[in-house]
């Protein structure tokens, strides 16, 4: 059932840029937006969004053109005339190198000497700086600095986790076969909900929409828009990660990877399994009912090495 929301707000004007696979034009996938269409339609307000330049976005949040944005990283400039939500999604950005290379640092600065592909105008902020001797090289996309990397162009590349899921999920032995994948993240950004403090109602719509979002972790929304099986989320407020099932099918072995929405240091140790709305303490206490085969995932199977795809 939904949530009213007892304010004057009916619907809110979005701005966002093109940023796939977490905003982008109408059709195309847009997780971002979806979680927060979602979110926002179980409070009985409708999502509006504008895609433009980054520019715009925000001179026209500044202007009253538009009421806020719905995929915003947080910092003080911003938080002068606009509220934020919690995070409800995170950019985690990953070091990926070709297969043999070492990938298990915790920061930049253990990197020497190496050629680091980014996207251009992305604001990963002074940790891109750390190291000593590195050089970055700026791409127009992910997919370009993957074929960079395959091509010796560049040592590593930095891709968000949520991409990483996706190669995984689609070209899985292509990943394992070429490419190396760091487990930490270097960069995490934490996303929010940023509505202009001068609507009426922001800090209430805010508040419910944390709300929503927590339901939403706990009942395979979350997965649904992502397009995983797995996610892990802390859907019960113990301030412990369960892994989250979307629907009933669990396939028949502990599942090998899953996308954490709010990574933390505490987040590695994720043990708990909540299916079907029941949290289980591990694996072999998982029904035998949900252990059935997943359904077959259409692979890519032209894959190889000089033809790897980014697939969102």
């Amino acid at each position: 059932m939904a949530t009213i929301v007892t304010a004057q707000v009916e619907s809110l004007k979005l701005s966002s840029d093109v940023w796939p696979p977490f905003t982008d034009v109408e059709n195309e996938k847009s997780i971002a937006l979806d979680i927060v269409e979602e979110a926002l339609e179980s409070l009985n307000i409708t999502s509006n969004f504008e895609i433009i330049d980054f520019g715009s976005v925000m001179d026209g949040i500044k202007s009253g053109e538009a009421d806020g944005s719905a995929a915003l990283w947080k910092d003080e400039s911003r938080e002068k005339f606009m509220a934020f939500s919690d995070p409800y999604l995170q950019n985690q950005l990953i070091l990926v190198g070709r297969k043999g290379s070492n990938v298990a640092v915790s920061s930049i600065a253990e990197l020497e000497n190496k050629r680091i592909g980014v996207v251009e105008n992305y604001a990963y902020g002074e940790e891109l700086k750390e190291g000593k001797n590195n050089e970055i090289v700026t791409g127009t996309s992910d997919q370009q600095n993957l074929e960079r990397l395959i091509s010796e162009e560049i040592d590593y590349f930095l891709v968000d986790a949520l991409l990483i899921q996706y190669m995984l999920k689609y070209q899985l032995n292509d990943v394992r076969e070429f490419l190396e994948i760091g487990e930490t993240p270097l960069i995490v950004k934490t996303l929010h909900l940023a509505i202009r403090k001068d609507i009426p109602g922001t800090d209430q719509i805010l508040a419910k929409f944390n709300e929503a979002i927590v339901t939403m972790m706990a009942d395979g929304s979350y997965n649904e828009i992502l397009e995983l099986n797995w996610v892990q989320a802390d859907v019960d407020g113990d301030g412990e990660v369960e892994l989250v099932l979307a629907g009933s099918e669990a396939g028949t072995a502990a599942p090998d990877n899953s996308y954490n929405i709010l990574y933390s240091e505490q987040s590695k140790n994720a043990g708990a399994y909540y299916v079907d709305g029941t949290k289980y303490k591990s694996w072999n206490d998982v029904p035998d009912s949900y252990k059935v085969d997943l359904p077959p995932v259409e692979v890519q199977q032209d894959m190889n090495n000089s033809h790897m795809k980014i697939p969102f």
